[in-house]
């Protein structure tokens, strides 16, 4: 019987073949980090040692071809002064199967300027063209959107950077309570979240091209786990508070001190000086949020710092944020947060030492 494509043939018994390696390429930029560049890198190499028997490939030859890649082959000092090393410059790299684009430090304005790699975007695009998945991790979906691919698909980046995400690219479908996000056609574009959710995006890698066994067994090693929650859980609410509008700004820095208030709207109202309707078209203009939200993600703010430094009751913590009903705090703490209020101080309490 002829040979299928998965064997060849051997003189006493059919030998499986070894599945080709799947091409790995990091890209490094002079905003990169250092860490997810290398973090990245050594992770994935750690693979075939860590190879789980029930996914375990035939041969000797490792899962991952892993490098790291520039614009030019040249030492990279990166945002931290740290040095990265590159393997090839990008004209060198012929084919790959997955191109990664970790996270950068954009300094003090802590803004992406678009148009500073030019060289890389093309090469982004020419790779996804020729049948590589494109992965960002963190902020480097700022240079992966640049190539226009995340256009019309999902994609998550550090909530940090949703804002001003979000003004360059509005026709990316954004979801940043997510940790890792799989969308475009064949699932080759794949963006994940903040700083550390590079773990994420390397455990994925190891599950879709080698096993999910083995990606256990590279969790339990690494210590690390999969965020399951989302970004939701790790965001701080942070309000706008240089949108000009001083009559908000007044309602704002009112409500900051009075949120537990019963009627904390008609606080903020009464601070602006503005008639309710033209006070709340201002505000959600202004902030972006609706009064009431705003008010419930000042409320949900103080709570998690409640939970994080404290062993104060559920309940009592549902009264001091300004909610008699318990129920209904612990139902929209969940909602805004992705876990229960118990849940949330059980994985963020600040332990006494």
């Amino acid at each position: 019987m002829a040979a299928t494509g998965s064997f060849v043939p051997d003189a006493e018994v059919g030998v499986p073949e070894s599945p080709p390696q799947t091409r790995i390429c990091i890209v490094a930029t002079l905003d990169s980090t250092v860490s997810p560049v290398t973090g990245l890198f050594e992770a994935l190499r750690s693979v075939e040692r860590l190879t789980a028997p029930q996914d375990r490939l035939a041969g000797e030859r490792r899962p991952f071809d892993v490098e790291i890649v520039a614009e030019s082959a040249d030492t990279i000092e990166s945002a931290s002064g740290l040095v990265i090393t590159p393997h090839r410059a990008v004209d060198e790299v012929t084919q790959a199967d997955v191109v990664i684009v970790p996270s950068m430090e954009f300094g003090r304005e802590e803004e992406w300027t678009p148009g500073r790699y030019p060289k890389l975007v093309r090469w982004l695009r020419e790779a996804y063209d020729g049948g590589a998945t494109i992965c960002s991790a963190c902020t480097g979906a700022n240079l992966t959107a640049e190539t226009g691919l995340l256009d019309g698909n999902e994609a998550t980046v550090h909530w940090v950077s949703e804002n001003s995400f979000r003004r360059r690219h509005p026709d990316v479908l954004l979801r940043p309570d997510e940790v890792l996000v799989i969308s475009g056609e064949g699932g080759r574009l794949v963006t994940s979240g903040a700083a550390t959710a590079w773990h994420d995006l390397a455990l994925y890698l190891i599950a879709r091209h080698v096993g999910p066994a083995t990606a256990q067994a590279v969790a339990r090693f690494m210590l690390w786990e999969w965020h399951r929650d989302g970004q939701a859980p790790f965001q701080v609410f942070d309000p706008p508070t240089d949108h000009g509008d001083a009559a908000v700004l007044a309602a704002q820095r009112a409500i900051a001190e009075s949120f537990a208030v019963a009627a904390p709207v008609e606080e903020m109202v009464r601070w602006s000086g503005l008639a309710p309707r033209t006070f709340k078209r201002r505000f959600t203009a202004a902030t972006s949020h609706t009064p009431i939200a705003y008010v419930q993600r000042i409320r949900i703010e103080r709570a998690k710092r409640l939970l994080e430094s404290s062993d104060e009751p559920i309940e009592e913590i549902s009264w001091a944020v300004g909610y008699e009903d318990p129920a209904s705090f612990r139902r929209l703490f969940k909602r805004l947060t992705g876990l229960a209020p118990g849940a949330y101080r059980q994985r963020f309490q600040i332990p006494v030492v």
